[in-house]
């Protein structure tokens, strides 16, 4: 009997363990399409589907890649994997100055400049003492991308406030929020702690808050009713003379009716808080807006939102007294929201009137209380609302490595503005732009339909912002509703993988090709060499405000195929490239060097840079020597590629310093396209070397 009893516990022993084996062999499953920076956990183990050899699948980096890279795609990349899928395991590092670019088993990855977080990938197999979670966790701001057809809302009419355009937000099919995981943990540490996550505040105790600041700063709430409604405070404020446009800007007849003191009066203002009552709608759900951050915030910051940020505050005459103190305690809101850290956020302020000055800087602050006493201290300077001076004194001012610019983060400025700027705002904002700033607009109490005649620049926020769609703009009604916009401000200034204008190798060139169209290169050549152009033109991100692509074949004489501004979108530049018709005749490389620079790069926007790609494959007829010197001396970076019978000497004589990273040379034309990574690497490697304006 006694065997008998070992015998049965010694089984049930083994087949425990058998189960808790097979229990931490677990690995989740994620898609081609997952990139590292998505995934909160700093270690895992994940299965690859087949299938993730595919272009539309980016990679940048060489054996240590950029964390919005492709996990899969960059594993079989490293070898770790091939096409048909597989385990592996991936560890977040650092990030670097400079990622490159390399073809490594059948996948091209891109060179980048600098990058907040790297990742590494490894074979699939766990390390000793490291636990791995079984589901995986996504970041929370990342994960459930909302797609709107329209954020930018104008919601008064006459003496009413109400939507005039709606769109619902649609979650992203291709995400989804995987449960909450554990992150990795030593066989000396419980496997089950985890960092508390901010949660949802239930809805009565947010209209507690309110109906609790409401009844503390009864002023607040009786702006709208005295000061902002034909009193003397009013004239003293509101209804400034704007010199610049003469015209007085009279206080719209508010929605608030009540007296501040009754009880409908503090309902109203209690009810803003609520999920289905909104005065305008901001492109997020309530449960977003109603999100708030953990009672204590992290010493180093949210890593989440690494980003320097420059907020760009109204301290006009226009704005009044109230309103300025109602903006400083928005201010404070954001500040505790995006949580402020020298491992995430960090923020500064500019204050503008006529003349702009910094309150401080990135660097003066490293967490949100101290920038939110920092706040509470700033006075109003007074004066216009130049907006335009603002951006661009921040633009050559405030993103410097002296200030605690920080490189790897992208740069945003956020423009805070009482009803319209008394200046120009669209040629400083596109400067800002082309320096890798991401603008965002947040307009309170816009101009109404009989104060448009007096607004300078029609439309000032869609010629300021890098997109038009809604994305980079907030319009507010009403002060009051202000607070409402933290939460979806913060989201978007914390969604990295949406701020597309900061600058790049791969956004920020005017590019022109100098297609040879001789008589020698014939036909099937021809379209052989326009394949080439559009495989360079598609690895660019192509816009009106990134990268541009211009085109100009010759032979004895020059024709400009299409300039910098006639395509805005990759495709139709893909199009054009392919509708370009073969022309022969000679080959007078020289003149069409010189009509490039006269035709296609006359046209080039400051900051820009201006790159030359010349293909040819013969001798020129005329000197190439003095129109090549011109281009350079304008700045142009020219590369040259001959193919077949070109001139060596020639090809050097066109290219930039040093012309062995700027010539190339191949003895047939289906052999162009190995110069395509090269012809990458060597752009953004030229890049990475060059200071960040």
């Amino acid at each position: 009997l006694g065997v008998f009893l070992t015998y049965t516990y010694t089984y049930a022993a083994k087949e425990a363990m058998k189960k808790t084996k097979k229990a931490k062999l677990y690995v989740p499953q994620i898609d081609c399409d997952v990139k590292a920076g998505k995934i909160i956990n700093p270690e895992f183990i994940a299965k690859c589907p087949p299938g993730c050899q595919d272009i539309k699948y980016r990679v940048y980096g060489t054996d240590i890649f950029a964390s919005f890279s492709s996990v899969c795609s960059a594993a079989i990349h490293s070898g770790i994997i091939d096409n048909a899928g597989g385990k592996i395991l991936v560890r977040k590092v650092a990030g670097h100055s400079g990622y490159r670019g390399s073809f490594s088993n059948g996948v091209r990855s891109l060179s980048l400049p600098r990058w907040r977080e790297s990742f590494l990938v490894a074979e699939g197999k766990p390390r000793k003492g490291v636990t791995y979670p079984s589901t995986l966790e996504y970041s929370s701001s990342k994960s459930t991308l909302m797609t709107h057809t329209v954020f930018f809302y104008n919601v008064r009419k006459g003496n009413t406030v109400r939507k005039e355009y709606h769109t619902s937000p649609v979650p992203d099919p291709t995400t989804q929020i995987a449960p909450t995981a554990p992150p990795q943990t030593t066989a000396t540490t419980d496997p089950f702690t985890t960092t508390p996550k901010p949660a949802t505040t239930p809805v009565t105790t947010r209209t507690t808050t309110a109906a609790a600041t409401a009844k503390s700063r009864p002023a607040l709430h009786r702006v709208r009713d005295t000061a902002f409604r034909g009193s003397s405070i009013s004239t003293s404020n509101r209804n400034i003379l704007r010199p610049s446009t003469g015209v007085q800007r009279q206080e719209p007849v508010a929605a608030f009716r009540k007296p501040a003191g009754s009880p409908a009066h503090l309902a109203m203002e209690t009810d803003l808080w609520k999920p289905g009552f909104s005065l305008f709608d901001t492109g997020f759900s309530s449960k977003e807006e109603l999100q708030t951050k953990p009672l204590e915030s992290r010493s180093q910051g949210n890593p989440t939102c690494k980003v320097d940020l420059s907020f760009l505050i109204d301290g006009s005459w226009s704005i009044g007294k109230r309103r300025f103190q109602i903006q400083k305690q928005f201010l404070s809101d954001v500040a505790d929201a995006l949580d402020v850290g020298s491992a995430g956020p960090l923020m500064g302020i500019v204050q503008y009137g006529n003349d702009p000055s910094t309150e401080f800087n990135l660097r003066t602050y490293a967490n949100s209380k101290d920038i939110r006493n920092a706040i509470g201290k700033i006075p109003q300077k007074g004066g216009l609302s130049n907006v335009g001076r603002a951006l661009s004194f921040v633009n050559k001012n405030f993103f410097s490595d002296a200030n605690g610019n920080r490189g790897g983060a992208p740069n945003v400025a956020v423009v805070m503005v009482d009803g319209w700027p008394t200046d120009k705002v669209e040629e400083a904002s596109r400067l800002a732009r082309e320096s890798g700033i991401n603008i965002f607009f947040v307009t309170i109490e816009g101009a109404a339909e009989s104060e448009k005649q007096s607004v300078i620049e029609p439309d000032f926020v869609d010629k300021a912002v890098c997109r038009t769609n809604g994305f980079y703009s907030i319009n507010v009604p009403s002060w009051f509703s202000l607070h409402k916009v933290v939460q979806p401000l913060v989201k978007r200034v914390c969604d990295t993988d949406r701020l597309v204008c900061s600058k790049t190798c791969l956004n920020s060139a005017d590019i022109g090709f100098v297609i040879d169209g001789s008589s020698s290169v014939g036909t099937g050549n021809f379209r052989t060499v326009l394949q080439f152009v559009a495989n360079l033109s598609k690895e660019f991100e192509i816009s009106d405000t990134d990268t541009r692509i211009g085109a100009v074949q010759y032979t004895y004489e020059q024709r400009l195929e299409f300039g910098f501004d006639k395509y805005s979108s990759k495709q139709d530049v893909l199009s054009a490239i392919k509708r370009i018709s073969y022309w022969s005749g000679g080959t007078s490389t020289g003149a069409a060097i010189s009509y490039t620079l006269e035709h296609l790069f006359n046209k080039s926007k400051p900051n820009k840079r201006k790159i030359m790609i010349l293909i040819t494959d013969g001798r020129s007829y005329d000197d190439v020597r003095v129109p090549a010197m011109t281009a350079h001396q304008n700045g142009v970076i020219a590369y040259s590629i001959g193919i077949a019978w070109a001139a060596q000497d020639e090809l050097e004589a066109i290219a930039t310093d040093p012309d062995k990273e700027h010539s190339f040379f191949v003895d047939e034309f289906d052999h162009l396209y190995q110069f395509v990574n090269q012809l990458i690497q060597n752009i953004c490697t030229e890049f990475n070397s060059q200071p960040r304006n």
